[in-house]
């Protein structure tokens, strides 16, 4: 009893992570490479985006509905509000994996949110995933903007691509 048990386990933990590599071209000729490993029985996805000094990984706690990015250039990891209507679901990550890149297809939906000046005392408090992370780095809050005129004043913005789905501007002064 005890083996099936554990094999069950096994078996729920072998389906229940996905893991997708991209591998894209830069404009100047440079490599970038994303990988996403999604953990459907905790509800979460981790992108790691590879591409030297711009480097940056982040965690999606779609149960919580919180993401978190850790800035490789600055030292600094940024913890926000998910927006579930941009966004893209864990199912849509995983179909990524599966399907091939139209050249033709829109341009991704984009976000732009800015920093607050406020450090995050219990990175804690926001999951053990997302501490995990930003554990042991100056982490900051970002508020997504809203309207057209949010992008005024501000400063020492990061460009985020997720995959083909998503662009996402972290805009304020802690060094980005």
């Amino acid at each position: 009893m005890k083996a099936v048990i554990l094999l069950a386990a096994l078996l729920g933990v072998v389906f229940a992570t996905d893991n997708i590599n991209i591998n894209n071209q830069g404009n100047d000729g440079g490599s970038v490479h994303q990988t996403v490993n999604i953990d459907n029985h905790n509800n979460i996805a981790n992108i790691n985006h590879y591409d030297g000094w711009n480097s940056w990984n982040s965690m999606w706690d779609y149960g919580n509905g919180l993401f978190a990015v850790r800035l490789m250039a600055t030292r600094h990891c940024v913890v926000s509000r998910m927006n579930r209507n941009v966004v893209p679901t864990l199912e849509q990550l995983q179909r990524a994996s599966q399907e091939k890149q139209d050249p033709n297809a829109p341009p991704p939906k984009s976000l732009s949110y800015t920093i607050t000046q406020t450090k995050v005392k219990n990175v804690g408090q926001f999951g053990n995933h997302i501490e995990s992370l930003c554990k042991g780095v100056p982490t900051f809050y970002a508020q997504e903007n809203q309207g057209a005129g949010s992008f005024v004043n501000l400063r020492g913005c990061a460009n985020l691509g997720i995959l083909r789905f998503l662009g996402i501007s972290l805009c304020g002064n802690i060094g980005c």
